[in-house]
């Protein structure tokens, strides 16, 4: 166990030094404000504040640990050997940066709460983070300065044992529209017919004929493609399924249709099934709520999952609902136009909600990668390079990589061409992350 001693347990603290720690380094610790306590233990210990107690393993802290509320922050991003850091404190720390503080700013998202410019959707976006201004959204920083300890406590404590974690996937599937054709209703269906013939669409009112009259797949119906490549993983997973209103924002599927509640319960029978909340049920905590017992009675269990439609995150809105409904895992925190590191990590971590101080049970899953930010590069060796090269991030970390997919990304239309195949690799990722 690692002893830490600092002049003020507060809740950020713990927080943060759990994450990194605990749940990245592997390693058990404890906290006291006793200096007698601190000086009695034999063990691997540190001290976290203004200055040393003597010639100890000593971290320097800039303060915003031991802060509450928010404030104008100053923000100096430097180099640190192969990545970046801010909140420098000097060389008489063990460490130059005072991770624990970087770590938090990033983790609580503390920036999202400071005023910024918000996208059409309402959305923060990669623009007005610390991560893409400073160019080290494309890194797991908090893992790599985690690492860093890591690596000077074991230079302090050559006898200090960490718990190896080992790299993981994490694959994720939105089913925001399950069919494009079929089961939308009388108005949606005779409306599209209508809408194909006004924008010359011919080759879609063929097809929706095709399928309507049960000649051809619905083309976003690729469940069983889902089924029989989760039956060849040994990862599970996780499908979120809208089951919100209709509305401008969301072209949900009604529960009426007993064929998509048969896809459902098809998929849950393999996969984990999550809620994908509606656009309008994020700051609507009734219309949320609903939608959560609708899927709860299709699945006939808890629902405990939960991805918002658009990634967008209201923070804290959005995840005090989530808390309040008893969902346990977010799979928001991320950028779906943008691969990267939105909350500077790839490992799980826990809600801190910045207006109470205080840590939640809520589990934030930060995803990296959405198949939409890969139609930004044109061919197919683009595509899996920079697939790979993101995949190799993770791996460097030893950490979760959660790529997000949809159902209609395995249709084998044309913008989703190769697309199966760089699933494949992801799947065969904690394997060979060159194939």
């Amino acid at each position: 166990m690692l002893l830490i001693y600092t002049p003020k347990i507060t809740s950020r603290l713990k927080f943060v030094f759990k994450q990194i720690c605990t749940r990245i380094l592997g390693i058990s610790i404890d906290f006291t404000s006793v200096i007698e306590v601190f000086i009695a233990h034999s063990g691997p210990k540190m001290s976290y504040g203004a200055q040393p107690l003597g010639s100890e393993f000593f971290i320097k802290s800039n303060g915003l640990l031991f802060e509450q509320g928010l404030s104008d922050i100053e923000i100096s991003v430097q180099k640190w050997d192969n990545t970046k850091c801010f909140f420098y404190v000097g060389e008489k720390s063990n460490l130059p940066f005072d991770i624990f503080s970087a770590a938090f700013f990033l983790l609580s998202r503390y920036e999202e709460y400071l005023p910024h410019v918000k996208d059409e959707y309402g959305r923060f976006t990669k623009e007005h983070s610390i991560a893409h201004q400073h160019k080290f959204l494309h890194q797991p920083v908090v893992d790599l300065w985690a690492y860093k300890l890591k690596a000077a406590l074991k230079d302090y404590f050559p006898d200090i044992t960490f718990q190896n974690r080992s790299f993981c996937i994490h694959p994720i599937i939105d089913i925001p529209m399950a069919y494009f054709f079929k089961n939308k209703g009388l108005l949606r269906t005779v409306g599209g017919f209508f809408s194909d013939i006004a924008q010359f669409k011919f080759r879609n009112f063929y097809d929706r004929f095709l399928v309507l009259f049960g000649l051809k797949k619905d083309p976003f119906n690729t469940f069983n493609y889902i089924i029989n490549r989760q039956k060849k993983s040994n990862q599970k997973f996780d499908v979120f399924f809208l089951v919100g209103d209709y509305s401008t924002y969301d072209k949900s599927i009604n529960l009426n249709k007993k064929e998509f509640v048969a896809h459902i319960k098809s998929i849950r029978d393999y996969c984990n099934v999550g809620l994908k909340t509606s656009f309008l049920a994020l700051d609507d905590f009734d219309k949320l709520k609903e939608e959560k017992n609708r899927l709860d009675a299709v699945v006939n269990s808890h629902t405990t999952k939960a991805r918002a439609s658009f990634s967008k995150v209201n923070l804290p809105t959005t995840y005090r609902h989530y808390v309040d409904l008893e969902i346990q895992s977010d799979f928001s925190m991320g950028y779906p136009d943008t691969i990267g590191f939105r909350a500077g990590t790839c490992t799980p971590f826990l809600f801190y909600d910045l207006d109470f101080e205080v840590q939640t049970p809520l589990m934030i899953h930060p995803y990296q990668l959405m198949d939409f930010s890969l139609l930004n590069y044109t061919s197919l060796l683009d595509k899996k390079e920079t697939l790979i090269r993101t995949i190799q991030e993770v791996k460097n970390v030893n950490g979760t990589f959660t790529p997000i997919f949809h159902n209609y990304t395995f249709s084998g239309w044309n913008r989703w061409t190769d697309f199966k195949t760089l699933f494949n690799i992801i799947l065969d990722s904690p394997h060979d992350v060159s194939a």
